[in-house]
């Protein structure tokens, strides 16, 4: 018999290797429009001379989510973030996917202080992704779970979000 803390494992596992997969498949289709877009070397030099970026995803640890869950969660706000990040900031997109695509899970203990850092992501310009559940499983519907943060400059995301903890 396969155990509750197997399962969620197996099922974390599998939306892992999901959302991996969807983001190199969107990443051959955008260097393949890039490609045909003649672009120059000197897009290139200006991505390499704005550092590094990162994706956070903000884990909401009161809830105390299953492992599944919570990769569940973090795949549908990182999701969420790319789709929002291509429609309003494709530079930082761009540069993130040349980068190597770093995405960072951290700890949040409350609700309050993920939309603390919400709040302060917005001010600084940064794209976000909030994941609301439906309810259907081990949440309660419309609770906000884990909040994507970038893709976006390491520098600016660390200042926000440097004090909390890795999931």
């Amino acid at each position: 018999m396969i155990s509750m803390l197997d399962t969620s494992f197996a099922t974390g596992l599998s939306v892992g290797l999901a959302v991996g997969y969807l983001f190199n498949l969107i990443q051959k289709r955008l260097t393949i429009t890039r490609l045909g877009d003649n672009s120059n070397d000197a897009d290139v030099t200006d991505m390499e001379s704005d550092g590094e970026y990162k994706m956070v995803l903000l884990v909401r640890m009161d809830l105390k989510m299953g492992k599944g869950k919570v990769a569940s969660q973090c795949a549908h706000a990182a999701v969420g973030a790319y789709q929002q990040c291509r429609r309003k900031d494709p530079k930082s997109l761009r540069i993130w996917e040349s980068t190597g695509q770093a995405k960072i899970a951290l700890k949040v203990d409350t609700e309050e202080s993920m939309l603390e850092i919400l709040q302060k992501a917005k001010n600084y310009g940064l794209v976000t992704s909030l994941v609301r559940d439906a309810g259907r499983t081990q949440i309660s519907p419309n609770t906000k779970t884990v909040l994507a943060v970038g893709p976006g400059p390491k520098s600016v995301i660390d200042h926000i979000t440097g004090h909390l903890k890795l999931f």
